[in-house]
């Protein structure tokens, strides 16, 4: 339970903060535990300060989950759908080139790709669609599959990871998705998941993808049976990783749903859900608070606004994180599960206002983080225009 900290251990972590020194496992402990949160977002804006300046980062993307039939059977999923299920869906590649080819009129600059771990699709079912995808979408970003999904293709094709990363870079790759992780201690995985791939895996496939220059980002599922402790080991196992490969561009905490929707057909596939609640607004902030405090070598931190909610991404711009995501238009992954008012849908000018709303400048990216281009921040001439905090 949270508490009001020990005004000398206070004082030591902020002169950590302060000096640009790494702060411990045991420091990360100390900060959940603090019931502070004013004090914590202050910190942890100082830090995104330092290293994104009054810069919120967004981009214009689109989700395409091209199949939701899964072997597995997660504990909190709501989107996986077993062969010959009712609403079980698989894409026909030139169907799932016909979405993405209606999406380009938007100055769509990557499409995010996602799936279950389907038991009988073909390996070359995959980088044949990339190809095809960039091939209808030269100028777009592909975004594409978990480590998860790359440990699946090594079942399936009797290739290594190496191998698949190859071809799939050669078919039009940029950047691996962030999905899978979880949270990776042992002691709440067991309970959650349910596919193989864990942190040996996901950490050996990231780092391969590292190797072969791909930047990609890194995730982590909180709010549901896991406790501080084990947000603390999940961040600090990424931070080391990024020690030797300086590979993760950005880290995305993403707030467990419960399952709304399928309730309405009887089916409450979330297993978890009778014995969790949702994390609340301020646990999502104290989340990203302590994870841009501990995470020192990750440039970004994400608040993902389908999961969060716009009035809480916005405060999470306060609390350490400095890039919103996209336009994203569908979500199936969460909008099978939340139904709690987030909208499928927001344009780049739904997303400029947003940010400038919340008191920062907006600069549209890349899938690298590359400025796109950089807009106008809040009008200063505005009685009630919102400022950044000062640090």
């Amino acid at each position: 339970m949270a508490a009001s900290m020990d005004v000398g251990l206070k004082r030591e972590l902020e002169a950590k903060v302060h000096a640009g020194e790494r702060l411990t496992r045991e420091d990360g402990i100390a900060l959940y535990e603090s019931d502070d949160l004013a004090w914590l977002g202050g910190l942890a804006h100082e830090v995104r300060t330092r290293k994104n300046g009054d810069v919120v980062h967004f981009n214009v993307n689109r989700h395409l989950n091209m199949t939701n039939v899964c072997t597995a059977s997660c504990a909190y999923c709501s989107f996986q759908r077993k062969p010959g299920e009712k609403d079980a869906y698989t894409m026909r590649i030139e169907e799932a080139v016909r979405l993405a080819k209606a999406m380009e009129n938007d100055n769509l600059t990557e499409l995010h790709i996602v799936n279950g771990l389907h038991p009988n699709l073909p390996w070359r079912y995959y980088p044949r669609s990339l190809s095809e995808l960039k091939k209808a979408l030269p100028n777009v970003s592909l975004k594409a599959f978990t480590a998860t999904e790359i440990h699946h293709f090594e079942t399936i094709s009797g290739l290594s990871a190496s191998e698949i990363l190859d071809e799939l870079i050669d078919a039009g790759l940029e950047s691996l998705t962030g999905g899978g992780a979880e949270i990776f201690d042992w002691e709440i995985r067991q309970h959650i998941v349910d596919h193989r791939t864990h942190w040996e895996d996901w950490s050996r496939i990231h780092r391969l993808a590292h190797e072969k220059g791909l930047k990609t980002p890194s995730t982590m599922l909180y709010g549901h049976i896991e406790e501080p402790r084990h947000r603390v080991d999940h961040v600090l196992r990424l931070r080391e990783l990024q020690d030797e490969t300086g590979g993760f561009q950005v880290f995305i905490p993403l707030r467990y749903q419960h399952d709304f929707v399928d309730m309405q057909d009887g089916k409450v596939r979330n297993k978890l859900q009778a014995r969790t609640t949702m994390a609340t607004g301020a646990e999502a902030l104290k989340t990203f608070a302590v994870s841009r405090l501990l995470f020192d070598n990750v440039p970004h931190v994400k608040c993902f606004w389908v999961m969060h909610g716009l009035q809480t991404t916005q405060l999470a711009l306060q609390h350490g994180a400095d890039d919103m995501d996209g336009s994203v238009v569908e979500y199936k992954i969460t909008h099978d599960a939340d139904n709690y008012g987030t909208p499928n849908k927001l344009t780049r000018e739904d997303l400029l206002e947003l940010i400038r709303d919340a008191g920062f400048r907006p600069v549209e990216r890349n899938t690298r983080y590359e400025a796109i281009r950089e807009y106008p921040g809040p009008d200063p001439d505005r009685r009630e225009s919102p400022q950044p905090m000062r640090v």
